[in-house]
């Protein structure tokens, strides 16, 4: 085949403005603005309402390229345009190719007829999808409802649930409204006289000591006639010549690994990956396979109905976060941006990420770094949180979508189970005109679930669909957001009502796919946004970075009922952040030691789109908050953790979670001390604890531990586990406290540091304390970086070392300079 990319620079104009200015493919219209100085960075304070009008505009892009006699030569030519965004008339030399309207299909015209030896020239002309919702839903013979964030910037963002582009686009409750428009990915010629291949799809089946994979390639041929098939999967090959029909056509060939070295999520074993090569005569298409089996168990049980993923025979508890876009920018979703994210979410333990259906099909690179980190993925269609046509014309438009996506992604061995929708089903008892006519809208998402069903059975058969989240699987439609037995559960009690932390344990869910609780930017992110004399939660500029309605007076009210309240803006985004930790730890915690009933937690959100309040553990630059710190340790394969024992509030049991293919033995170092640094009591506990099982160590009445209740604000519990897993040392530590933070008596604390180099441009800060500081968080300001841990609690006699490394190179003098230490008794 011959390529030609028409990646680079094109020109782009207003339709209805003569001027042009530079724009990059892959890219967006934003950006192109932003760097020609034609809007100011939306990212900045309130600047997104003054870019509002770019997505009300009509755009053309426009440039030329040159085609020589090899790819002149070809039978066919096809223009190739992955993910356009969104209604594009295209054309080549002045004659129409084309048009687009769809966000997540591939779009291929044929295209050899219309060009020319040496210089052509390609246009496409976006629509506003804005108009054109707007638009549809005027014309509409009924309503089809759908939410919107209530920000006052977006109301004529309307409909978005009537065309097949990212939701979020058009603002979510973290999101700004950025109408995203232009080619987000690849734009290219393709040119073939034999054979093209479009995709290509692999069958496992595993047996004792090998794997036969049976590979088939869909690929379109000019002319009829004879080619050869060659596959090679890691170090085999096999070859045989086929008959190609003029048109469409399918081929197969099988190919068998003795002894496969199977693919494992993140923490269950390595993630190794067969090199793959499919040769259809001159068409060669590449990809990396892992090999690896995966059920997801949807079964009646003496608790409910399970929900549990178990991959090569070994049930794995699900340890993640949720997806969202990687930027609200198009052209920001850089490869290195989804390495960087995922390998966070990885090094923080996860073991799953749930792509949100609010979002998009992601690029090549997320999926292939999922592969590679180990990250499986819960994957939803994207439909969230509304209501959805079920015309001819709208089916047919995601029939087409998720022909090309099904077919596209299906061998990425990270790929766990396909999802209808994010709550879709829910959203029927959301609207007054769903509620007034439930039949019509219940019909209507009958018929859409149905065409999902039925993409997922013909394009990816061996995959698990799980028709919406929350749900309690095919065909079980109930409520849960507060059925806790039955598939996974959504819980917002906390965030959205206002419940206390310790809510969490008033559910035993099967597996909890969203629950979440917000916090502020850091300090340092907020100077991002808006200048010093507006840091502040409820300053305008501060405040238009939070699109949650009611967020900040969740967050504050919150802050008042378990902490003193701090006067200092620093101080307040660092309590943010710490009660978001505490509030996802507590329900964690409580719901990981309820496994095998419990076999996944995956809390909202890992990423933000820009710099906002949010529900997410990293920030939108990418620094660690307090949460993703906690969430390394509440996720840890052996964590040991004490909980509130069911229905006796004066009793407290202590668990050891063993999320290993393997038994641990366990001995965990239990101590009572005093706020004062007094070290009342040390007790020692030794377990077998069986491999992939949680461990009750005991049960103990808190007067076990503080004799006095007024000895519950004055102690806390220290638990420090070592074990012994295949040979290995392993080990995890933890705290309990028996109040209130706001009422323990919190001694003022000295901690001192000192900063010496570490290998690898790395520095070693050791902290120590001569009382106990609880919840330290060391930042380094001026020098971009991540420490290894934070969050940490520091005891009298017990220096911790943190290892701090920078982003970029960094003098030793750089970081003790800017080295910062707060602690939570620093607050007030």
């Amino acid at each position: 085949m011959t390529t030609l990319s028409l990646a680079g620079t094109w020109r782009l104009r207003a339709t209805d403005e003569s001027s042009s200015l530079p724009v990059q493919v892959p890219g967006d219209v934003h950006s192109a603005l932003l760097a020609a100085g034609r809007i100011p960075d939306p990212y900045y304070g309130m600047n997104e309402k003054a870019v509002q009008w770019v997505g009300e505009k009509d755009w053309t892009y426009e440039r030329s390229f040159e085609v020589g006699a090899e790819l002149l030569a070809r039978r066919s030519v096809v223009l190739d345009i992955e993910h356009p965004d969104t209604f594009a008339a295209i054309a080549i030399n002045g004659q129409a190719v084309g048009e687009t309207a769809n966000r997540f299909r591939r779009y291929r015209f044929e295209v050899r007829p219309l060009l020319k030896a040496g210089a052509n020239t390609i246009t496409a002309t976006f629509r506003s999808a804005e108009k054109l919702a707007l638009a549809r839903g005027q014309a509409l013979p009924y309503p089809v409802p759908h939410i919107f964030n209530e920000d006052g910037i977006g109301p004529s963002k309307r409909h978005f649930n009537l065309i097949r582009k990212t939701q979020c686009h058009g603002g979510w409750d973290w999101g700004i409204s950025l109408m995203q428009i232009g080619f987000p990915s690849r734009v290219q010629l393709v040119g073939a006289d034999q054979a093209r291949i479009d995709y290509v799809g692999c069958d496992q089946r595993h047996e004792p000591g090998r794997c036969t994979v049976t590979v088939t390639a869909e690929a379109v041929a000019p002319v009829a006639g004879r080619a050869e098939l060659s596959v090679r999967l890691g170090e085999t090959t096999v070859r045989s010549s086929v008959e190609l029909a003029a048109g469409s056509n399918r081929v197969s060939t099988q190919v068998v690994v003795d002894q496969p070295r199977l693919w494992w999520p993140n923490g269950h074993g390595e993630q190794p990956l067969y090199e793959l090569e499919v040769r259809l005569g001159e068409a060669v298409c590449r990809k990396k396979l892992g090999l690896r089996t995966i059920e997801v168990l949807n079964r009646p049980d003496q608790w409910g109905t399970s929900l549990a993923l178990r991959v090569n025979g070994v049930d794995v508890f699900a340890k993640g976060a949720n997806w969202i876009p990687a930027d609200a920018l198009n052209a920001r979703q850089t490869p290195e941006r989804y390495d960087a994210l995922l390998a966070d979410a990885a090094a923080a333990n996860m073991n799953i990420i749930r792509v949100w259906g609010g979002g998009q099909f992601e690029e090549d690179a997320f999926y292939e770094a999922c592969d590679r980190l180990g990250l499986m993925i819960w994957h939803d269609f994207m439909f969230s949180c509304a209501l959805y046509p079920a015309d001819k014309a709208f089916l047919g438009e995601v029939r087409a979508e998720l022909a090309h996506q099904l077919k596209r992604l299906r061998d990425h061995a990270s790929i766990a189970l396909w999802c209808g929708d994010n709550e879709c089903v829910g959203a029927i008892n959301w609207f007054k005109e769903a509620k007034a006519n439930r039949d019509r809208y219940l019909l209507n998402y009958d018929r859409l679930s149905r065409v999902l069903a039925e993409s997922v059975e013909e394009h990816d058969p061996a995959r698990m669909f799980w028709p919406s989240s929350p749900c309690a699987g095919p065909g079980d439609f109930r409520d849960c957001w507060h059925d806790d037995g039955h598939g996974d559960m959504h819980f917002w009690s906390v965030w959205h009502e206002s419940k206390d932390f310790e809510h969490y344990h008033t559910v035993k869910p099967r597996f909890c796919s969203e629950f979440g609780f917000q916090s502020y930017s850091s300090l340092a992110t907020a100077r991002s946004f808006c200048p010093d004399d507006q840091l502040n939660p409820t300053a305008p500029l501060f405040e238009h970075h939070q699109k949650n309605v009611g967020g900040n007076s969740r967050i504050l009210e919150t802050m008042a009922r378990y902490f003193r309240m701090p006067l200092a803006t620093a101080d307040i985004l660092y309590l943010s952040q710490l009660q978001q930790a505490l509030a996802i730890r507590t329900a964690v915690e409580g719901w990981h030691r309820l496994r095998p009933r419990c076999m996944g937690t995956i809390y909202w959100q890992l990423n933000d789109v820009w710099p906002v309040a949010s529900w997410a553990s990293l920030e939108y630059d990418g620094s660690w908050k307090q949460l993703h710190h906690h969430a390394r340790r509440f996720f840890a394969p052996l964590s040991v953790a004490a909980v509130p024992a069911d229905g006796k509030p004066d009793e407290v049991e202590l668990w050891v979670v063993n999320d290993r293919p393997a038994a641990a033995k366990a001995a965990v170092t239990v101590e009572v001390w005093g706020f004062d640094g007094t070290r009342h009591e040390t007790l020692t506990l030794d377990a077998e604890v069986a491999a992939g099982s949680a461990h009750l160590l005991g049960s103990y009445p808190i007067a076990r531990f503080c004799p006095t209740a007024d000895d519950r604000t004055r102690r806390f519990l220290e638990l420090n586990l070592a074990a012994t897993v295949d040979g290995r040392q392993e080990g995890s530590r933890n705290q309990h406290y028996f109040a209130r933070y706001k009422a323990c008596e919190l001694a003022k604390a000295v901690l001192t540091t000192s900063v010496s180099a570490g290998p690898g441009g790395s520095f070693r800060v050791r902290l120590e304390a001569d009382r106990p500081a609880l919840w330290a968080v060391a930042e380094v300001a001026g020098v971009p970086g991540r420490f290894d841990d934070n969050s940490v609690t520091v005891l009298p006699g017990r220096p911790l070392d943190l290892v701090f490394t920078p982003r970029t190179a960094a003098t030793l003098d750089q970081v003790r300079q800017g080295l910062a230490v707060k602690h939570l008794r620093q607050t007030y």
